[in-house]
């Protein structure tokens, strides 16, 4: 092959060839993240079903100036920056699934990788949090 042969642009055909890969991987890519980030996440409506229904346990990990400001009724309250010492309260079994909430979902997320690390399988963190809760005139009382 010539040097000349090496240095040019590719063709029309080779390009044309290119696009059907290049329109699946972009797209595959964000699909298998979101898969991903959905297996660890609970949208709001199923959270708050499934706490009152008690088939799941409500852990909000808020600090408690913002309990403060109303928690979900029987939700279990234990701040994030406690969790070290109080891990031992959340629960163990896994045929009753954790959700994790705080304010927007950044820290329950966070927390969530944390405890995966430590082998709890069972828990799940809440999409939107508290802030979603109460944007949506949900019921809320004082913290215990």
């Amino acid at each position: 092959m010539s040097m000349r042969s090496k240095s040019r642009p590719p063709t029309r055909r080779r390009l044309l060839g290119l696009l059907p890969l290049a329109a699946f991987v972009p797209a595959m890519v964000p699909a298998f993240a979101q898969r991903a980030a959905d297996a660890d996440a609970v949208s709001l409506e199923h959270a708050r079903a499934e706490h009152e229904a008690g088939r799941a346990v409500l852990v909000d990990i808020r600090e408690p100036a913002e309990h403060a400001t109303g928690v979900a009724a029987g939700a279990r309250l234990l701040p994030m920056r406690q969790l070290s010492t109080r891990v031992a309260e959340i629960p163990t079994d896994p045929r009753r699934p954790v959700l994790l909430i705080c304010n927007t979902q950044n820290r329950s997320s966070a927390t969530l990788r944390a405890l995966r690390q430590h082998g709890y399988s069972h828990v799940r963190y809440v999409q939107g949090g508290m802030a979603d809760w109460a944007r949506r005139g949900w019921p809320m009382v004082a913290p215990r």
